[in-house]
């Protein structure tokens, strides 16, 4: 199984890694869920790595998951694990982040509107094997891609891509009901990243028109937190993009507004790579937090 994919930066090579976790849309076999396709693909973040994909053309490199994020959630910890889906103890220490309280933790045990995903409980074998065929593959990956950045160029800027429903639904942490922005950007209240690189990327969205919030209501979750150390030139930053602006509603197709969002993304990446490019510091200077 093929757990990601990876796009190489085109020429000079940038300090600047995206990913996107959520866009996979591929359903193992051993998978063994009782609710349809159709409605586990309502967890997935529809076209972002395409959306992105201008990425590799600024020297980004673009890392994109293959597997639903259903089957096996990568932006979440390998121990944040959910004892009610298993059929029996789990053997390592779990770090709960909360999330397996409405049922989304690393593996999913139901849907956005609470219906359970699968009749059954999970062995622990079961989910441990997902762990290492996809989970860890990923993580590796854009390990690998920060590290190599940070290598050569003595810092590393990782945007952390998703898109989120326009409406708050019945599981949603911010309340059933809550509209939501055109863009959130997610920094964990600041500690993830510079508070100079949230604000270019506010200030690109705000000046293309957007809607934009900041940590509201998505502060970003594992792999910001995981793989940041913005003392040290880790910076990482999460961002939500709206899926009203590029998707029809109720529907896995693209709108009208598909292209110009793609376009404007583009605008913006050549930004962040610019800013990424000048900030580069061989010598590992830390740059203001």
């Amino acid at each position: 199984m093929r757990a990601f994919t990876l796009i190489h930066a085109e020429g000079a090579p940038a300090p600047l890694v995206l990913d996107s976790p959520h866009s996979g849309s591929e359903f193992p076999p051993d998978f063994g869920h009782c609710v349809t396709e159709r409605e586990l693909r309502d967890a997935e973040d529809f076209l972002i790595d395409e959306l992105f994909g201008a990425a590799p053309r600024h020297g980004a490199t673009l890392i994109a998951a293959t597997v639903a994020r259903t089957y096996v959630d990568v932006n979440r910890s390998e121990a944040d694990v959910d004892p009610e889906l298993l059929e029996d103890t789990w053997p390592r220490p779990i770090a709960a982040s909360g999330k397996a309280r409405i049922g989304k933790a690393l593996v999913w045990r139901t849907l956005d509107d609470g219906r359970p995903i699968y009749a059954r409980r999970l062995a622990v074998a079961e989910v441990q094997q997902r762990i290492d065929r996809v989970l860890r593959p990923y993580h590796a990956a854009l390990r690998k891609a920060i590290d190599a950045a940070h290598e050569r160029d003595g810092v590393s800027f990782h945007i952390n891509c998703h898109s989120m429903k326009p409406v708050a639904g019945k599981m949603s942490t911010d309340g059933q009901g809550s509209r939501r922005a055109d863009i959130v950007l997610g920094d964990r209240d600041g500690t993830t990243c510079s508070g100079e690189f949230t604000e270019l990327l506010r200030a690109l969205f705000a000046d293309a028109g957007y809607d934009v919030r900041v940590n509201d209501p998505y502060k970003g979750v594992e792999l910001v937190r995981a793989f940041s150390d913005p003392r040290n030139g880790r910076h990482s930053l999460q961002i939500e993009l709206n899926r009203a602006l590029y998707m029809r509603a109720g529907e896995f197709e693209k709108n009208e507004h598909f292209e110009r969002l793609s376009a404007e993304i583009d605008g913006i990446l050549a930004e962040v790579a610019r800013f990424a490019r000048a900030n580069t510091n061989p010598d590992h200077r830390q740059i203001p937090t």
